[in-house]
């Protein structure tokens, strides 16, 4: 009697699995590559697999005996099976769900069949279209690759696919009875879906990676199995070599000194390399989702350098991520934490005002702390505000509303028990609303083809995550995004002051990216309807991160500006100008014309000279801690 497979101490699974998935790959590929015969692995070959296979396995065990030892392993922040079953639910009153529908579905698949087969010689249509290269009728750099179109088996493969995943999408569009809400939490439900379902995710379904594990003879595999484990272990999904970059050293490095501290942030100043500079100085709040150095990555792309180039002594807020002595952290906090740092430097230097830029988070908390310091008399500490791709209107705030119901927000308690969110959950949310590029490429590149990690500073930072103070987190998700409340007069109240927006007349310029998928254009736009001040709105070229990092240098994308008066972004768009390269130096002219006078950069405009006393040498350490 043969023992089972699960009984058999040399049943091999993993070992398995590869010989199948050479002899499928093998058999696939026969025509492509010359293969006029069916023959077994060579022995050696074969050997060689086994080899693979038992170091899968023996990789796999290891983990798992790691995770039986340390049984606190990471909640689903965005619970997969949740999404299935609400899509399940509504997934029934598609019409697909009809058997007229159903029909119409069968008939357009099998002419997408004939037309395919058609390319490559096969079927009813084969002498009416085979001629050449193939041409498929839908395209997608998904499966750009030759590979996709070489063999019939995988050109029928992807094309079927792409031909299902568009009429699913046209199917939601056509759902009755679903509040517009709803309709767009489902599209945006099904579009994870079909993403995480595509042919090109999956080893034995995607043609490049078949051909590179029958190169590598697997050797591929345990390259990403490396990759996939080093990942779980650390709960988070690698985009970029993590020992390429240190701060301080290769990025991040704007010479400059720590000259002020509290418990919520670092205040940095950095070293002059003009001889005058502007009187105003500027103070820039960064998000504390994720870290200050997007505006510092190195001398070619960093914001600051450049800024300081152009005669500005730039300070710049370092937020400390979150830990359990920030549990009780709320949005007043940061919203005093700015005043303190206005009125820091305005200490520090000697000066009545200072010039605010603040970003994304942090320039909806600094629309906060304008109105807080209008209601209070105190808005002449601030000369100008700058915001990068803020809102302040979360009534069309984007995708990232499908993830904000209640159930996430009854969530986020159970996901902070020692009082903060662990960032790796934010940045699992953010990779969500770009399933294709920021997860399932990489699942491709670096789990399945074993390819080696960039060295990208741009996807370093994006890595680099930051804890969040849970009460601030869920405050900030219920009052803004879900009841929209800081566009009410006097709806939200900050350290005991209500908040007008309408009482803000300081001089504004407000950038947004045009592709934009965090804080889409048409969002932004919306607090040029609620300030009262003279306003300079920029459309810039690109989204949330490089529609902000734009070097001149770079020479790339591109910026709008209509000097009219626009009621709406479409308005302001048909009007627009567009100019070539970055709108930094449109920026900068801009500040100059709020306040041109300038200074010696003398005294404490160097911090850290004869007689200054500083803390110690950006990039600090609150950047550091993890």
């Amino acid at each position: 009697m043969t023992d089972k497979p699960g009984t058999d101490p040399e049943f091999d699974p993993f070992a398995q699995a590869l010989e199948t998935q050479v002899q499928f790959a093998q058999a696939m590929f026969a025509p492509m590559m010359g293969r006029a015969d069916d023959r077994a692995v060579a022995a050696e070959d074969m050997q060689h697999w086994a080899q693979v296979g038992q170091k899968l396995q023996g990789m796999w065990l290891q983990y798992q005996t790691e995770r039986m030892s340390d049984p606190q392993t990471m909640l689903p922040y965005l619970d997969p099976s949740r999404w299935m079953n609400l899509a399940q639910g509504w997934y029934r009153q598609m019409p697909l769900a009809h058997a007229e529908q159903q029909k119409v579905l069968w008939d357009e698949g099998f002419r997408l069949w004939e037309d395919v087969l058609g390319q490559y010689g096969i079927g009813p249509k084969a002498d009416e279209i085979a001629d050449g290269d193939p041409q498929l009728p839908r395209k997608d750099r998904r499966f750009a690759d030759t590979h996709w179109r070489a063999h019939p088996a995988f050109a029928l493969l992807h094309q079927t696919y792409l031909f299902l995943a568009e009429r699913v999408g046209e199917m939601v569009d056509r759902i009755e009875g679903l509040s517009e809400d709803k309709r767009e939490q489902l599209r945006f439900t099904t579009k994870a879906i079909t993403e995480a379902a595509s042919p090109a995710n999956f080893p034995l379904t995607n043609p490049v990676v078949l051909e590179r594990t029958l190169e590598t003879r697997g050797d591929n595999l345990v390259k990403g199995m490396e990759h996939l484990l080093a990942d779980l272990r650390r709960g988070q999904l690698s985009h970029t070599d993590a020992n390429a970059f240190t701060l301080g050293e290769n990025i991040a490095v704007t010479p400059g000194k720590v000259v002020h501290e509290t418990p919520l942030y670092q205040l940095i100043q950095y070293t002059p390399t003009t001889e005058k500079v502007l009187a105003t100085p500027l103070v820039i709040f960064p998000p504390w989702i994720n870290r200050f150095y997007i505006l510092d990555l190195n001398a070619k792309k960093s914001f600051v350098r450049w800024a300081v180039a152009q005669g500005v002594t730039v300070f710049m807020v370092s937020w400390k991520s979150a830990d359990a002595s920030m549990k009780d952290v709320v949005w007043d906090d940061y919203v005093r934490a700015q005043i303190d740092a206005i009125d820091h430097v305005r200490d520090r230097l000697e000066v009545p005002a200072v010039n605010a830029i603040g970003y994304c988070v942090a320039g909806t908390t600094l629309a906060a702390t304008l109105a807080v310091l209008h209601r209070r008399g105190e808005e002449d500490k601030v000369r100008s505000a700058t915001f990068f791709t803020a809102q302040v209107d979360f009534a069309k705030a984007g995708e990232l509303l499908n993830l904000i119901d209640d159930q996430q927000l009854a969530a986020i308690e159970g996901l902070a028990p020692e009082g903060y969110l662990d960032g790796r959950y934010m940045a699992a949310a953010f990779n969500m609303l770009r399933g294709t590029d920021l997860i399932w490429n990489y699942v491709v590149n670096n789990y399945m083809l074993g390819e080696d990690y960039p060295a990208f500073d741009l996807l370093h930072w994006n890595g680099d995550v930051t804890n969040l103070p849970a009460k601030w987190h869920k405050q900030y998700l219920c009052d803004l995004y879900r009841d929209n409340r800081l566009v009410e007069k006097d709806a939200l109240s900050v350290d005991g002051t209500p908040i007008d927006l309408g009482l803000i007349r300081t001089p504004s310029y407000i950038q947004a990216g045009r592709e934009d998928h965090i804080a889409p254009a048409q969002s932004v736009w919306r607090m040029t309807d609620h300030l009262a001040g003279p306003i300079r709105f920029v459309l810039a070229g690109s989204g949330h991160i490089a529609g902000v990092v734009n070097p001149p240098d770079a020479n790339k994308y591109q910026y709008w500006i209509n000097e009219d008066e626009a009621g709406s972004l479409d308005e302001f768009a048909q009007g627009a100008v567009e100019h070539p390269g970055s709108w930094w130096p449109d920026w900068i002219e801009w500040l100059r014309a709020q306040d041109g006078e300038t200074v010696a950069a003398t005294g404490k405009r160097k911090p850290g000279s004869r007689g200054d006393r500083v803390i110690e040498d950006a990039p600090g350490r609150y950047v550091m801690a993890r």
